[in-house]
C-alpha cells in the first residue's frame, strides 16, 4: 500500500486540475452531436433504474456515470427521477465509501485483483477524478492510493498471471489463440496501469509502468507470423521486438470458449477506451500503442466483414441474445473519436439511433436486458459514460461515412476455416454459413438488418434439420473473378445446399430433405407481404395484445409449438386480459412444465418489469412447454398480453379451461397465409419458390418454404414476379440456378457428377469452361464431386446470333476459344466490361480471342490475394504489400526503409517459382526467403508457406513492386 504525504497528494491533485467539470474543458459542447445527446438520454434514463436499486449492491462502477451527468450543464431532473443536488451527494457518499472499503484505499471489501476488480478500479477512479472537487481530503487521499496501488499490483506479476484472480490470466507472455484468446486479458492488465500512468506525478515510477503497458497493450492482438514481419515503431519500439504473444487466429479473428466472438474481438478497443479515457482528462498524451495497435486494422476489417445495420457485428455462433447494444458503444466510440476511423463512426450512429428505444423496451431503463443485472448494468452505464466523454473531448465528432461506403469497404468473402464460417459482406447483404457442428446454420440479413430477419434461427434449413458434415468454398474477385460462397450440408437423408451472389442475393436447394424452412422475421412491428394477386399486412402477434372472443375461464395458458431459439421459453410478464383490457393475472400463483430456479414462475405475474420466468435450462430443447394462470374463479377473459425475453415462442396456443383438466384453445398464434410461388416482404426483400407445389406460408414473423430450390433477393418486389415465370435452368441430377445472371450449381448427392449438361435458357451469357450454343440456349458442360457446388459469374457476353451449335471454351477473364459449327461461318461480337472484339470463323473451324485488362481470373498463382505482412501499423515509408499481390498492376508496393514483406500462401504447399514485376525506376537488389512456420525464414526451397521479398537499400524514386507471383 502506497502512504501519501499531503504535500505529495496535492502534488498529484494538481496533475488534471483539482476539479474537472466537464462543462470546464474547452473543447466541450462546440457543435452539435447527436449522438452524444443519444448517451446523455441513454444515461439520464438508466438513472431511474439507479435509483431504484440498494446502493450497497450496485458496486463502484456505477459511480461514474453519476459523475458523468453531474458535470453537464444540461442536467435533466425530470428525466432521471432525481434532482442534481441529491445525485450529487448521494454519488459523493458513495465514492467516498467505495475508497474505504477498497483494499488498496485501507478497506478489505473490494480491489486489487485484476479480474473483475481492475475495471471497477479503472471506472471508479475516474468518476473521483470527475468530482474532486466534492471530494475530502482522506478520500483523495484515498483514490490515488487505489489508483497507483493497482498499477503496482499488475507491474509486479510481470509476465506471470494473477493468483487472487484465481484461473483468469494471459497465460504469461504465450498468449492463446485456440478456442480461448488472451485478447482480453492482456487489455485488462494494461488498463490496470493506465489509471496510475495517467494520475501519478512519479516520472520514474510511470515510465517503468508505461514500459510495461506496452507490452501488454501490443500482445493483445499479437499473431506471431504477422508481428515479426513487422519493424514498424511504436512508442519508440519495434513491433518485432515488442511483441511475443499468440492471440488471434492467422485470418485475425478471436475465439472465446470455442467459438468465433466478434464481442471478444472488440476487447481490444473496448480495453483501449477504458485506457485512453484517463489519459484524455488527465490532460496527458494517450500512449501510442492504443491507436496503433499491432493487426488492429485487420481485426476491425474482420468485423466489418460481419456488419449490421445496427452498427453491431453479426455473432454468428449461437448467441443468447440478438443484440448488446450499450455493450458495444465503447469500442466503436474509440475506434471512430480517438483513432478518427469514419467507419466506426457510422457504426455508432446506427447503433446509437437504436440505443434509446432499446432502453425503452421492458424490462424498461435496463441498460444489458440480461440476467446478471448488477454487475452488467453497471459497466454498461460506465461505458456509455466514457464513450460520452470520448465525443465530449473532441473540438468536432467524427464524420460518418456514408452506409454505402461503409458497406461498399466492408464487402468482401472469407472462409474462416477452423473458425467453421464462410462470410459474404456485400453492399446489399450479409450471408453466412456456420459450419461449426454444434452452431450450423445459415444465415441471411437483407440491407443487413437484423429487425427484418433474425440470425439467431437458421435461414432456410429445415427446423430440425442437423448437418453431420459440410462443404465450404469462399471465392474472391482477385483470385476467381466473383465476390461468391457456396456449402453444402449433408444431413440426415439428404442435402442442403447455399449459394450467396455479388448482387447480395442467395441461392438454397435441398434434396432428401423434409420440413419446412425460410426465414424467421424479426420480432417488431407489422409485416407487409406482397404476392401474386394480393397484398396482405400480418401484425406481429408476439408483442401488443393478443385477443379473442370473451368467454369464462379459470385457467388460461400458453402452450408452446416451437421456441424461436435453443434457449428455449422465456418472458418478463404474462397477463390476463378481461373485456376492458385490465389484467387479471397480476399477483396470481402461475404454475409451469418447469421453471429456471434463478427465473422462477412466479416471476411471470409479479407485477416486476425486471424478473422472468424461463424453463428449467434442461428443458430448453421441449417445444411443448407451458405456463398457466388460475385467476382463482371463472371470470369473463378476452386476451392475454406477453412480454417475452430474447428466448420467445415462434409458434404456441393460448387457451382457457374452466377446471384445469379440460384446455379449449383461444388463440394460435401466429396466423398464417399461404401464398403462391413468391412473396415480397415489407419491399425489401423477396422469396422465390421452384419446383414442389410453390407454396409459401407467411406470419407476422415468419416466411416458411418448403420447395427443392428458393431463391431470396434482397430490395424491392419489383421482379419477384418475373424471377417465378422464368424459365430455369435444367440439368440431370444437379440444382441448378441462375438468379441475377450468376450461376449456382448444386450436386446434392454422395456421388460425382462429370461433365454434366446444363441447359441454360439464355444464348447471351458465357461462363468458365465449356458451352454450345442450341435453338434457344446454351448447354453447358460442369462436373462436380458428390456434396458440393459451384458459382460461377458469366466472363464474356455474346452479341449477334451466332448459329446453333456454335462452340466456345472460356479458359479465363481474357481468353476464349469460338469453334464454328460445320457447314456454318459464325460472326460474334464478345464483350467483356467496356471492352469488345469481333471475330470470324469459318465453318469447322476455331479462333482463340483475347480480351485482356484486369486481372486474369481465375488465376493458378499462389500469392493473388493472400494474407501479407507487415499488417498495422505499417513502417514509415512502406505501403500495404497488399498491393503486390491484389492483381490489379495499378497499384504496388513501395518497400521503404524496412524494405521486406511477406505473403503468406495459407498452408505449406510445393513452390516451383517466385516472379516479380516492377514499377519504373531503379531496380534494387533483392532476395527471396520462405518458412513454413513464419518464425525462421531460409533462402527458398521447394516448399513454403511464407515467402518474403527483401529489397536492399530502397530510396524514394527507385522502382516498386506491382507483382509479386508464386506457382
Amino acid at each position: 500500500m502506497l502512504a501519501l504525504s499531503r504535500r505529495r497528494l496535492l502534488m498529484l491533485a494538481g496533475v488534471g486540475g483539482l476539479s474537472i467539470p466537464l462543462a470546464a474543458v474547452p473543447a466541450f459542447a462546440k457543435t452539435a452531436d447527436p449522438v452524444a445527446a443519444v448517451y446523455r438520454r441513454v444515461l439520464l434514463a438508466h438513472t431511474r433504474w439507479v435509483q431504484a436499486q440498494d446502493d450497497t449492491a450496485l458496486g463502484p462502477m456505477v459511480v461514474l456515470g453519476n459523475a458523468v451527468l453531474l458535470g453537464m450543464p444540461d442536467y435533466d431532473a425530470e428525466l432521471a427521477g432525481v434532482d442534481a443536488a441529491t445525485l450529487r451527494a448521494k454519488t459523493v457518499a458513495a465514492v467516498a465509501r467505495h475508497a474505504a472499503t477498497n483494499k488498496l484505499g485501507g478497506g478489505d471489501e473490494w480491489g486489487q485483483r485484476l479480474s473483475p476488480d481492475s475495471t471497477a478500479v479503472l471506472y471508479f477512479v475516474l468518476a473521483a477524478r470527475l468530482l474532486w472537487s466534492d471530494l475530502d481530503p482522506a478520500t483523495r487521499e484515498r483514490v490515488q492510493r487505489i489508483a497507483e496501488g493497482q498499477a503496482a499490483y499488475a507491474y509486479q506479476l510481470n509476465a506471470g498471471n494473477d493468483p487472487l484472480s484465481g484461473e483468469w490470466g494471459p497465460n504469461g507472455i504465450d498468449g492463446g489463440w485456440q478456442g480461448d484468446s488472451k485478447l482480453g486479458e492482456m487489455g485488462v492488465y494494461a488498463q490496470a496501469l493506465a489509471p496510475g500512468m495517467a494520475w501519478s506525478a512519479d516520472a520514474a515510477t510511470t515510465k517503468a509502468w508505461r514500459a510495461r503497458f506496452r507490452f501488454w497493450a501490443g500482445n493483445a492482438s499479437a499473431l506471431p507470423a504477422a508481428d515479426r514481419a513487422n519493424p514498424a515503431v511504436v512508442d519508440g519500439e519495434q513491433v518485432d521486438r515488442l511483441t511475443s504473444a499468440h492471440n488471434v487466429h492467422d485470418a485475425f479473428f478471436v475465439e472465446r470458449d470455442g467459438v468465433f466472438d466478434p464481442d471478444a474481438q472488440a476487447e481490444l478497443w473496448r480495453t483501449a477506451g477504458r485506457s485512453a479515457i484517463h489519459f484524455l482528462v488527465a490532460k496527458r498524451p494517450i500512449p501510442e500503442v492504443l491507436t496503433r495497435q499491432p493487426n488492429g486494422e485487420q481485426l476491425w476489417r474482420t468485423l466489418r466483414l460481419l456488419a449490421t445495420a445496427s452498427g453491431e457485428p453479426l455473432q454468428p455462433m449461437g448467441p443468447k441474445h440478438l443484440h448488446r447494444y450499450a455493450r458495444s458503444v465503447l469500442p466503436l466510440a474509440f475506434l471512430a473519436q480517438v483513432q478518427g476511423d469514419r467507419d466506426a463512426a457510422r457504426a455508432e450512429a446506427d447503433l446509437a439511433e437504436r440505443l434509446l428505444p432499446w432502453v425503452q423496451q421492458a424490462p424498461a431503463n435496463r441498460l444489458t436486458k440480461v440476467d446478471d443485472q448488477q454487475k452488467d448494468e453497471a459497466e454498461a452505464r460506465a461505458e456509455i459514460a466514457v464513450a460520452y466523454l470520448l465525443h465530449m473531448l473532441r473540438p468536432l465528432p467524427v464524420l460518418p461515412a456514408s452506409r454505402d461506403e461503409f458497406f461498399s469497404r466492408a464487402a468482401g468473402t472469407r472462409d474462416f476455416g477452423t473458425a467453421g464460417l464462410t462470410v459474404h459482406q456485400s453492399t446489399a447483404a450479409l450471408a453466412a454459413a456456420v459450419t461449426k457442428p454444434e452452431f450450423a446454420r445459415l444465415l441471411w440479413l437483407p440491407d443487413h438488418d437484423t429487425e427484418l430477419v433474425d440470425p439467431r434461427v437458421s435461414a432456410f434449413l429445415p427446423t430440425g434439420a442437423v448437418p453431420t458434415g459440410h462443404w465450404t468454398r469462399a471465392y474472391t474477385g482477385s483470385r476467381d473473378g466473383i465476390q461468391a460462397t457456396a456449402t453444402v450440408f449433408a444431413l440426415a437423408g439428404g442435402y442442403a445446399g447455399f449459394a450467396t451472389l455479388p448482387s447480395g442475393a442467395v441461392v438454397y436447394a435441398q434434396a432428401g430433405v423434409s420440413g419446412e424452412g425460410g426465414l424467421v422475421l424479426g420480432n417488431t412491428g407489422t409485416r407487409t407481404f406482397t404476392y401474386a394477386g394480393g397484398r396482405a399486412e400480418l401484425r406481429n402477434e408476439l408483442t401488443g395484445d393478443i385477443t379473442f372472443t370473451a368467454r369464462p375461464a379459470r385457467y388460461v395458458r400458453m402452450l408452446g409449438r416451437e421456441p424461436a431459439t435453443a434457449e428455449g421459453y422465456a418472458l418478463w410478464s404474462f397477463a390476463v386480459l378481461d373485456v376492458t383490457g385490465a389484467d387479471l393475472a397480476q399477483g396470481a400463483m402461475p404454475t409451469a412444465s418447469s421453471q429456471d430456479p434463478w427465473n422462477p414462475t412466479r416471476h411471470a405475474t409479479d407485477g416486476n418489469p425486471h424478473t422472468r420466468w424461463a424453463v428449467d435450462p434442461e428443458e430448453r430443447g421441449r417445444a411443448d412447454s407451458w405456463l398457466a394462470v388460475d385467476l382463482g374463479t371463472a371470470v369473463q377473459v378476452a386476451g392475454v398480453r406477453i412480454a417475452w425475453d430474447a428466448a420467445y415462442g415462434k409458434k404456441f396456443l393460448i387457451q382457457t379451461s374452466t377446471d384445469g383438466q379440460s384446455w379449449t384453445d383461444a388463440a394460435t398464434v401466429p396466423q398464417t397465409r399461404s401464398v403462391a410461388r413468391w412473396v415480397g416482404i415489407d419491399g425489401r426483400a423477396g422469396l422465390v419458390a421452384h419446383g414442389g407445389d410453390g407454396k409459401i406460408s407467411v406470419t407476422g414473423t415468419s416466411v416458411g418454404v418448403t420447395a427443392p430450390l428458393v431463391e431470396g433477393y434482397p430490395g424491392g418486389h419489383s421482379k419477384l414476379a418475373g424471377a417465378a415465370a422464368r424459365i430455369m435452368p435444367a440439368a440431370d441430377g444437379l440444382a441448378v440456378s441462375d438468379a441475377d445472371g450468376f450461376l449456382s450449381v448444386f450436386n446434392l448427392t454422395a456421388r460425382p457428377v462429370r461433365d454434366a449438361v446444363v441447359r441454360l435458357p439464355s444464348r447471351h451469357a458465357l461462363y468458365l469452361g465449356e458451352q454450345v450454343l442450341t435453338q434457344d440456349g446454351v448447354e453447358w458442360k460442369v462436373s462436380l464431386d458428390g456434396g458440393t457446388a459451384r458459382v460461377e459469374a458469366p466472363r464474356f457476353t455474346v452479341a449477334g446470333d451466332p448459329p446453333k451449335g456454335t462452340r466456345f471454351v472460356v479458359r479465363d477473364s481474357h481468353h476464349v476459344t469460338v469453334t464454328a459449327p460445320a457447314g456454318r461461318r459464325v460472326v460474334v461480337t464478345l464483350r467483356r466490361g467496356d471492352r469488345a472484339d469481333t471475330v470470324r470463323v469459318p465453318a469447322g473451324k476455331s479462333r482463340d480471342v483475347t480480351i485482356s485488362g484486369g486481372p486474369l481470373t481465375p488465376t493458378a498463382d499462389l500469392a493473388r490475394g493472400r494474407t501479407t505482412f507487415p499488417t498495422s501499423p505499417l513502417p514509415a515509408g512502406m505501403t500495404s504489400p497488399n498491393r503486390a499481390v491484389d492483381g490489379d498492376p495499378a497499384t504496388s508496393w513501395r518497400p521503404g526503409a524496412a524494405g521486406r514483406m511477406v505473403v503468406d500462401l495459407g498452408a505449406v504447399t510445393p513452390v516451383s517459382a517466385v516472379r516479380l514485376r516492377w514499377s519504373k525506376g531503379r531496380r534494387r537488389p533483392h532476395q527471396l526467403e520462405a518458412s513454413t512456420d513464419g518464425h525462421t525464414y531460409e533462402t527458398l526451397g521447394a516448399q513454403a508457406r511464407y515467402v518474403a521479398v527483401v529489397v536492399e537499400g530502397w530510396r524514394p524514386g527507385d522502382a516498386e513492386v506491382t507483382e509479386l507471383s508464386v506457382t
